[in-house]
């Protein structure tokens, strides 16, 4: 990349009543000054104070200085911009021919189209954030609930960042003493307290190991925390998919084994979004294409965060017989949440009776229930308050850093595996040079998710799915 040039780009959704041209480069301003002129005051753009709006006409100097639009113009001296650079937005009206003549009029006296995320990497290049912070650009402009915002927020102001460079000078810390120690090795001296080092490293270790652990979470909040519904045939799990996505996006029917295959959809509750799984109803069958339905069913418990196990109130003996020998193995430290379908179907003093069948054959507690009925649409909202008291729980505490990027996470893995390497090496007595040299390993590793360590490859694999404009 050539950061010599200077760029522009339209940095507006199209549609909108407003566009805005952004530029940036050592030649911005000279450039801007060329086709903008100032209603009235002073001649020339750079003779007014910087970030400061100004208002004029941009016109086309090869044309006779043909209007092309009133706007509104800013500039920027660097470092006090978004990219670090000299840099100019001028908010124009927001027709696709004016934004277009803009850029061209730019483009014909020097400047060049930016090409997707340039703008954002040039800011990483010039120090105006690390590369984490820069991911979280991309994930701030396609955030689609409050969750996914809110980690992207955190992220891009540097939480994420902060938690990283502790680490490291920690890691720099050790790395420090493990080489002084090299330099001294004739005199067998130890600069590092060996049990003071077990300690730390043990700590760091504790530290990387809950930051991978919290992508489980990160992951699902931003691409949907995944809801398995699960249950016998006909207990109403594709009625309760329907209800629950407002909509009828599972057919519904009487016959036994009308949901063959999964079936899968998100919708925002409250800012959470959520990916429902209606799969097929768990029960004994010859039919090879039902059979095989029902061996996703399971594959689908395996990989959500949360089952609803959806039974009938009106048969929930048959129901627990039928199902929770095979629904058990697979439930591991899932949240379950039994959902006791069709409850308009008996009356309150059956109640009793539903939960004493429910505690007997599977010993959960009627707290972790919820009375629907999905033909109805009675209840819902509490089932709905279930699923979103899970998600607080996870997500609780604002002041946790989450992971949400799987480079971050497989980057913290490979750390992860350099520590341990770092501590048995250590414990086992071997040599000081194989010690320091996992742990700069481990600093590389943790480097390269801020960007310290990175190449060219990696760079334009990352920014190639910004959108053109930022």
């Amino acid at each position: 990349m050539d950061r010599t040039e200077t760029i522009c780009a339209v940095s507006t959704a199209k549609g909108g009543a407003i566009g805005i041209v952004r530029v940036s480069g050592s030649s911005s301003i000279e450039i801007c000054d060329k086709v903008f002129r100032p209603q009235k005051g002073m001649k020339h753009l750079y003779d007014y104070p910087d970030r400061r709006a100004i208002y004029g006409m941009v016109v086309s100097p090869e044309d006779d200085d043909e209007l092309i639009d009133e706007v509104i113009i800013i500039w920027y001296r660097g470092p006090h911009s978004y990219t670090g650079e000299d840099s100019v937005e001028i908010m124009c009206h927001g027709s696709s021919y004016i934004l277009e003549k803009v850029t061209s009029v730019l483009i014909s006296f020097g400047s060049r189209l930016a090409r997707p995320g340039e703008y954002t990497q040039r800011a990483f290049l010039n120090g105006k954030m690390d590369l984490s912070q820069a991911e979280a650009v991309a994930d701030l402009i396609s955030s689609s609930t409050a969750a996914t915002h809110r980690l992207a927020l955190s992220q891009m102001r540097g939480g994420f960042s902060r938690e990283l460079r502790i680490l490291r000078d920690k890691l720099l810390h050790l790395t420090s003493l493990m080489e002084l120690e090299l330099d001294f090795s004739e005199e067998d001296l130890e600069f590092a307290d060996r049990k003071e080092l077990k300690q730390l490293s043990s700590e760091i270790e504790s530290t990387i190991s809950h930051l991978v652990d919290s992508f489980k979470v990160g992951n699902a909040l931003k691409n949907g925390v995944p809801v398995a519904i699960i249950g016998e045939t006909n207990v109403g799990k594709s009625t309760l998919l329907n209800q629950l996505l407002h909509e009828d996006r599972a057919i519904v029917s009487d016959i036994h084994g009308t949901t063959r295959d999964t079936i899968e959809d998100t919708i925002n509750i409250e800012g959470t979004l959520f990916r429902f799984i209606d799969t097929a109803g768990i029960r004994e069958t010859t039919d090879t294409i039902e059979g095989m339905g029902i061996d996703r069913t399971f594959q689908k418990i395996d990989d959500s965060q949360i089952v609803l196990w959806v039974t009938d109130a009106t048969d929930m003996q048959s129901t627990f017989e039928g199902t929770s020998k095979q629904l058990m193995p697979h439930l591991g430290d899932k949240t379950l949440i039994v959902v006791v379908n069709k409850c308009d179907l008996i009356d309150d003093t059956d109640l009793y009776s539903v939960f004493s069948d429910l505690y007997e054959h599977t010993g959960i507690n009627p707290d972790e229930t919820v009375l629907v009925s999905a033909k109805n649409g009675t209840n819902i909202s509490a089932l709905e308050s279930k699923l979103l008291d899970y998600t607080n729980l996870v997500s609780s505490s604002e002041g946790d850093v989450i992971v949400t990027n799987l480079r971050h996470v497989e980057a913290l893995k490979s750390a992860l595996v350099s520590l341990r390497a770092a501590r048995s090496t250590m414990e086992s007595g071997y040599s000081t040079d194989l010690v320091a040299e996992d742990l700069r390993m481990c600093l590389n590793a943790l480097g390269e998710i801020i960007g310290e360590v990175t190449t060219d490859e990696v760079l334009g694999n990352i920014f190639k799915h910004f959108c053109v404009g930022k």
